[in-house]
């Protein structure tokens, strides 16, 4: 039978989701996540992937992972402190650090993973930490494991947070103050005000955290967005995901040596959580080598990008501020966005509808990510589509 204490609990919110417009439906892929894809035995332009590079599906990526599936089978077999560490591995964290320009660099399972162990690792109830209210969930996860108190500044703005660094600072209640910023904010696509975060985080001896998930590959020739800043050495903690702009899974931090001898000895994800698989890997190390040699997946990606936010712009849609080929079209209202989201699948473009709790409540958008895979044809087809349904629904005039 179950509990019917569950079961109510679940029925209801369930019900109260839907209502809401708020209840998201998953749709299985039928093939690879590329530039097209098929759902359901009907093809789509998919604006919808983090798979910025077109990685995900590149040959050589696919030959470098199939080659170390064949050598070292499946998976790691281990946690990493016992047996699971590959001398894959350590090519891997080696590449990063030289990627990232860091003395080292660790890998984890996830980019989720990364803020789960690296801030609770280092933070704890004596400590704060000061985070932009915009924060990706798996920040403000992390800073809740860590115990510290958490303060919250207003999205990118610096008197908020060089007031609070100040008043902090100035309480004398605190070990260590950390500041956690995005380096690209994945709804709007913005970039953090780093130059200005480090100012202040030098005035107050804050440590320094930048999640780079989103400028990884994208931004600072694809080194990030701490090196676009040309701030590799003011910045204590630099993480990214391998699963976005290097389209495999994974995540790493980078940083000073010290830092991530700590990690690797305190940071619960690395101590009890099996080790990536070898094929993924070496998959990744194919992707930075690729990175580190050429620009021109960068290239046509903001190539793409700035097309694409031209197109919707010229049409009339509100594309909000992106200064990446993140390209939000805010609908506004929770029903409405999933209903312009839904009339774009029908017409076969694939671009979900992002709203509450992501983002917040009455600034519901259809996020657009377009990628280096994507052809002018592709990118044409789906405006075309936009400024019918936009027509259609009375969005466009």
């Amino acid at each position: 039978m179950g509990s019917k204490v569950l079961g109510s609990f679940l029925t209801e919110n369930l019900t109260e989701l839907k209502s809401k417009g708020l209840y998201n439906v998953i749709d299985p892929l039928e093939s690879s996540n590329g530039p097209v894809i098929q759902i359901a035995g009907k093809k789509f332009i998919n604006l919808s992937s983090n798979n910025y590079l077109g990685l995900a599906t590149d040959q050589r990526l696919i030959d470098a992972a199939t080659a170390a599936i064949k050598k070292y089978g499946v998976g790691a077999g281990a946690v990493r402190t016992i047996n699971g560490t590959l001398d894959l591995h350590i090519e891997l964290e080696e590449k990063l650090a030289a990627f990232k320009h860091t003395e080292a660099a660790i890998a984890y399972q996830s980019g989720f993973n990364c803020n789960m162990a690296a801030i609770s690792a280092v933070m704890d109830k004596e400590d704060a930490i000061l985070s932009d209210e915009l924060n990706h969930a798996s920040i403000i996860d992390g800073c809740r494991l860590s115990k510290a108190k958490i303060i919250g500044f207003k999205h990118s703005n610096m008197a908020d947070l060089h007031s609070k660094a100040k008043e902090a600072k100035e309480s004398g209640l605190y070990k260590k103050i950390m500041v956690i910023t995005d380096g690209v904010f994945s709804m709007d696509g913005d970039i953090a005000l780093l130059p200005e975060i480090v100012e202040i985080a030098e005035e107050f001896d804050l440590i320094t955290y930048v999640d780079d998930a989103h400028g990884s590959g994208v931004l600072g020739k694809g080194a990030g967005t701490v090196k676009q800043f040309g701030l590799s050495d003011k910045i204590d903690f630099q993480i990214g995901t391998l699963s976005k702009a290097l389209g495999v899974v994974g995540g790493y931090v980078a940083g000073k040596r010290d830092l991530i001898d700590w990690l690797k000895v305190r940071s619960r994800p690395f101590l009890f959580s099996t080790a990536l698989p070898p094929g993924d890997v070496a998959a990744c190390i194919t992707a930075i080598n690729i990175l580190m040699n050429s620009t021109d997946l960068q290239n046509k990606l903001w190539e793409n990008g700035n097309y694409l936010k031209q197109g919707l712009k010229a049409l009339g849609f509100n594309i909000g501020s992106s200064q990446t080929p993140i390209t939000p079209c805010i609908i506004g209202e929770e029903k409405q966005t999933q209903e312009f989201s839904r009339k774009l699948y029908a017409e076969g473009v694939y671009a979900k509808a992002i709203v509450f709790p992501t983002v917040p409540q009455g600034a519901g958008r259809v996020r657009n990510m377009p990628t280096a895979a994507h052809t002018r044809e592709m990118l044409d087809q789906a405006l075309a589509i936009y400024e019918k349904v936009g027509k259609e629904m009375g969005i466009l005039s």
